[in-house]
């Protein structure tokens, strides 16, 4: 029995120190595979901080960069595959890597790499990720000392690091970048040797734009905007289509200090009037708009005024409102500060000249929010833009005339207009909402003042308009007296010796219609210019369109022989001649009388 027992004794220590052993053998492989990996980690140091080899500062050429780069692929790719764990994601870093030797031959292979400061730099990138590759790959034989979520997000990180480098050094190499950045020969002439030295700068940061990190694509925002305040012919005279877009794109930048530096130069771009196609085009509309939606303060106002001054074409005002730029624009008029309500109202006014928008804009309450500028818009520009904008609504549509005139916006038009110079497009307004009110309404409103005070002081764009809402009032003929009541008859009849034909017909148009009330023709016959000046507006040439109207009043004031007489001395038979032969309305009539007239004095003599 004790003989067994020794026996099993015997054969359970034999089993032990076999296990012994065995763990022992493999401790010194780990060990041992560690040890490789802290080497190639330790020598990708040495690559990615040369002078650390050496006491003294080592210098590379560009040549020599390559060369170490080159050298630092293979063992980064094999410490990749050395790797353990999060295989699928260390495969696709090794994928990557083997990419790398290929972009760096074509990037060695084109005929400015050695002269140009951006492929240096993009060699230190690559020599820094790959030293990176090689430190996390050596990290993965560890346990994770931060998680195994930090590890995952850090491999990713690389990744995307290799991504970029790729991304950078086919760039470099397909779209031209290094041509473009590549500064020339200073020329012998001095001047000409500053401006081309200013150029070339101005080309390496327009393609710093193009590639690196955002921190770095920032910098170079900082040096093109120094560039635009020092010379902006230089910075206009060599963007291309490809800065333009690197710009529109970091409008969508994580950091909102780079969307705000972006935005800046944008907005500078836009106002210079040389680059509004290429913006939109490259597609800055939809972050231009979100960035007014949403942005910091400094953002959102240059991304208001980019769009107002985008807006001013048509199809961009279309396409604005298409991605639902209408509501940033409209809240930004309430809440914004001067500047940014100014041009928000502005870029309202350009999308409401594009008729197909204005629905759109209806639908957001652009009615209301236009009345509310006028009557509280905190500076000039906000309630000039609101003048426009509803001249622009009430142009063609019956509904927006009721809804401007429900909203108060007659009211709000009166009131702006008291102002010592009125405005052209608030009188324009003004005009085409009289037809919407009621005559009571339009004299207890005070409207027929205004408009006397427009034709007294107001621009002749102003008068011009002024006089037309004139011709829409005087319809019966207690309006027709009201209008002469107020002294329009008299500043009408100085209208029709204006340096405009669009202001000279509506005034004898206005004319025409108010002579139709004695106690007005009386006031015309007594204006010693009024004859004369429709004598000269019977014209027969085809530029004169008052034509009709100044016959129409000829005619209400050829009953009274002094005014006749002077017809006919001012040359009104000749002019009638031309005109009866061209069939023009009451031509024919107004011949005769004159002549008939004319016969009559002849016989007294005798």
């Amino acid at each position: 029995m004790v003989s067994i027992l020794v026996t099993a004794l015997f054969g359970l220590l034999c089993v032990l120190a076999i296990a012994v052993v065995e763990g022992r053998k493999k401790s010194r492989r780990d060990h041992g595979h560690d040890e490789h990996c802290c080497e190639i980690y330790q020598e990708m140091s040495l690559w990615k901080h040369p002078a650390a080899a050496g006491d003294g500062e080592v210098v590379e050429t560009v040549v020599e960069l390559l060369a170490r780069v080159r050298g630092m692929v293979p063992p980064a790719l094999g410490a990749a595959g050395a790797a353990e764990g999060f295989p699928g994601r260390w495969k696709a870093i090794a994928a990557k890597l083997e990419g790398l030797p290929a972009c760096l031959s074509d990037l060695s292979s084109h005929p400015c790499f050695a002269k140009n400061a951006l492929c240096r730099e993009l060699l230190q990138s690559v020599a820094a990720t790959l030293a990176e590759a090689a430190e996390l790959a050596a990290r993965c034989r560890e346990p994770p000392a931060a998680g195994k979520l930090q590890m995952q997000s850090a491999i990713d990180a690389l990744a995307g690091k290799l991504d970029l480098n790729l991304r950078d050094c086919a760039l470099l190499v397909k779209t031209g970048v290094l041509s473009d950045a590549f500064t020339p020969p200073p020329p012998t002439d001095e001047a000409t040797s500053t401006a081309t030295a200013a150029q070339a700068d101005v080309r390496e940061l327009l393609a710093r734009l193009q590639i690196g990190h955002t921190e770095a694509k920032s910098r170079a925002v900082d040096g093109l905007l120094e560039a635009l305040n020092k010379d902006e012919k230089s910075v206009l005279s060599v963007l291309g289509r490809a800065n333009v877009a690197a710009l529109v794109q970091l409008l969508t930048a994580p950091a909102t200090k780079v969307r705000e530096k972006a935005a800046t130069v944008i907005c500078q771009l836009a106002e210079s009037g040389g680059c509004e196609g290429l913006l939109v085009s490259e597609g800055a509309l939809p972050p231009l708009i979100r960035l007014a939606e949403s942005g910091s303060l400094l953002g959102r106002e240059k991304a208001v005024i980019t769009l107002q001054r985008l807006s001013m074409s048509s199809d961009t005002a279309r396409a604005i409102a298409g991605h639902g730029g209408a509501r940033p624009l409209i809240e930004m008029c309430q809440t914004g500060d001067s500047i940014s309500q100014s041009a928000a109202a502005g870029a309202l006014k350009n999308l409401s000249a594009v008729p197909e928008v204005r629905q759109a804009l209806a639908d957001e309450g652009i009615v209301r929010v236009m009345v509310g500028l006028l009557d509280c818009g905190t500076v000039l520009g906000s309630k000039e833009h609101a003048a426009d904008c509803l001249q622009n609504l009430t142009s063609s549509s019956d509904s927006f005339r009721r809804a401007v005139v429900s909203d108060g916006g007659l009211r709000s038009l009166l009131v702006y207009l008291d102002g010592p110079l009125p405005q052209e497009s608030a009188v324009s307004a003004l005009r085409n909402l009289v037809s919407a009110v009621s005559p009571d309404s339009l004299v207890s409103l005070g409207v027929l003042p205004r408009l006397a005070h427009v034709l007294r002081v107001g621009s002749t764009g102003a008068q011009q308009a002024a006089a037309a809402a004139i011709c829409r009032i005087s319809t019966t003929t207690d309006m027709k007296r009201v209008v002469g009541e107020h002294g329009c008859v008299p500043l009408l009849v100085r209208m029709l010796d204006a340096k405009s034909n669009g202001a000279r017909e509506v005034a004898a148009q206005a004319m025409a219609s108010l002579v139709g009330y004695p106690p007005n023709a009386r006031e015309v016959r007594r204006d010693g210019k009024s004859v004369p000046c429709l004598v000269q507006l019977l014209d027969p040439s085809p530029a004169n369109t008052a034509k009709k109207y100044a016959i129409a009043c000829l005619l209400s004031l050829a009953a009274a022989k002094r005014c006749k007489k002077l017809m006919i001395s001012h040359g009104a038979i000749g002019y009638l001649k031309k005109l009866s032969d061209m069939d023009v309305a009451g031509a024919k009539k107004l011949l005769e009388r004159l002549e008939r007239g004319k016969l009559r004095s002849l016989f007294s003599r005798d």
